[in-house]
């Protein structure tokens, strides 16, 4: 198909992709609108050796992950559910949490989703904060140059996480936009399946057409 067919068949058919397109991003932003939002907060913990020492430095960056391991359990989520009075599972709560180590900065970063900004605030402050009496707890039975503490850095605002409603409709437009072209080229296949004049019946059977049955018309 040349680029002159190719306008010639949006000029003709644009309409249907423009139409898709426009209702599948309202379908989205419809489907968007009805969900219930859910906001996510971010609490971010940074871990201290107790002195500037490699030694020292690579044994907390290699326990980072074992830190994550320690927060991410039945027992610590049952105590955040409890401390803040919350009416969920400890297995809702972890399905809802997530917690990262950053061993480039020497961080665990702790992600929590609410149906409620401010508690998910206080559920990633509170996941924090147990990280950091776990850490304070430890260190009272170790030597002080041997001690690994913790702090929380960063409580940031939370946000929304979903539904991402500017995206829910772009990805709307989009696929609408490929359905019409799908469309378009059904129909497009279907109509060149139909022999519409002499010429076209001559091409598909290689035969000449000697008369043809008047139409009535006129």
């Amino acid at each position: 198909m040349s680029l002159s067919d190719l306008f010639g068949l949006l000029r003709r058919r644009g309409w249907i992709i423009v139409l898709t397109a426009i209702l599948a991003a309202a379908s989205a932003y419809v489907f968007s609108k009805v969900q219930t939002p859910i906001y996510q907060a971010t609490a971010v913990v940074l871990i201290k050796p107790a002195r500037a020492d490699f030694g020292l430095a690579q044994t907390a960056k290699s326990l980072l992950r074992s830190y994550v391991v320690w927060l991410r359990t039945n027992d610590n989520a049952r105590r955040v559910a409890d401390e803040l009075k919350l009416d969920r599972s400890p297995d809702d709560l972890l399905s809802n949490v997530s917690i990262d180590p950053d061993e480039s900065q020497f961080t665990v970063q702790v992600d929590a989703r609410y149906e409620d900004g401010d508690e998910a605030r206080r559920i990633a402050r509170k996941w924090g904060e147990l990280l950091v009496d776990w850490r304070n707890a430890e260190n009272a039975q170790t030597r002080r140059e041997d001690k690994v503490s913790a702090e929380i850095v960063d409580w940031r605002p939370y946000t929304q996480y979903r539904p991402q409603t500017a995206i829910n409709v772009l990805a709307g437009a989009i696929l609408g936009a490929l359905l019409g072209g799908v469309i378009i080229f059904v129909l497009e296949t279907l109509e060149s399946s139909i022999l519409r004049s002499r010429q076209d019946v001559e091409r598909a059977l290689g035969l000449s057409v000697m008369g043809a049955i008047p139409s009535g018309k006129g």
